[in-house]
């Protein structure tokens, strides 16, 4: 793995495949990585299947949390879902901004947004839409969004920065989002931090949960609030295509740790001159 080119290159094609595979091939692997594991059937992903709004079709296993269940979504807002994929998060939100309101996915893999779209189509929803481009510099007029959501996305994306802060200027002022990701307390082990297939598989791309939450306060946001959080463990079977046996017990035992984590934030309603935001 070199240049952001190259990793967005990786994320495009994987996702492109994992789109036309079948919901369990995809949460037996590590975020999509590759149906790998033999110890645990779902290793990220939590359970959609009871919110209102769920539809099977769009489930493809890929998340980490349920950011839609926090994001306090109101009937007749606009919410732009970050990697919508096949349209999971976005029909959820859909179940409540109700027909008054507008879903907008974006995602930068065609096959992913054309999934999507038959997805809505099949349901007859009139306003959620999916739009092709990459979240750094989405394709949606700033200041449009009451609230942002996203699913195990910014980890796939080199400059989380540049997502940061679009997301920043796609809210309108007072808006918020809810974003399930993976973050890092410690570090990886050199060979899973070069693998491409933990790129792509959500891992290796996670930065430190400290960082994380420093740019979400350096882009100008405030009320940040950790909503979830939960201990992730990748299964030996994973580990031992990159690390040896006592790697992988080194690696257990240095403290690292890999989580997933659903964060809350809010643009302020009164801003500084200059910040963009009003």
């Amino acid at each position: 793995m070199t240049n952001e080119k190259e990793l967005k290159e990786l994320v495009r094609q994987k996702y492109s495949e994992i789109a036309l595979q079948d919901k369990e091939s995809n949460m037996a692997s590590c975020c999509g990585a590759g149906g790998c594991s033999t110890e645990v059937y779902n290793i990220m992903s939590d359970d959609y299947t009871k919110l209102e709004g769920y539809n099977a079709d769009a489930d493809l296993g890929l998340g980490c949390g349920l950011p839609t269940q926090f994001a306090q979504i109101k009937p007749g807002d606009v919410v732009v879902d970050l990697g919508s994929g096949a349209g999971n998060d976005c029909f959820v939100a859909r179940s409540q901004t109700g027909a008054t309101g507008k879903v907008i996915g974006v995602d930068f893999t065609e096959a992913m947004i054309d999934k999507a779209r038959a997805n809505a189509e099949k349901l007859g929803f009139n306003n959620v839409e999916f739009r092709f481009g990459d979240i750094e510099k989405m394709p949606i007029t700033a200041g449009v969004a009451d609230v942002v959501v996203s699913n195990c996305v910014l980890n796939l994306v080199p400059n989380k920065r540049n997502v940061i802060k679009d997301i920043f200027r796609v809210l309108k002022s007072g808006g918020h989002f809810s974003i399930s990701d993976i973050v890092l307390v410690g570090q990886l082990p050199e060979n899973l931090q070069k693998a491409a297939e933990m790129y792509a598989g959500c891992v290796s791309g996670a930065i430190q949960k400290d960082e994380y939450l420093g740019l979400i306060s350096e882009t100008g946001f405030e009320s940040i609030t950790l909503q979830k959080e939960k201990e992730i463990t990748i299964p030996d079977d994973i580990l031992s295509n990159y690390l040896i046996a006592d790697e992988i017990d080194a690696f257990r035992n240095s403290g690292t740790g890999i989580f997933s984590v659903t964060v809350f934030a809010r643009k302020p309603n009164c801003c500084t001159p200059g910040s963009g935001c009003c």
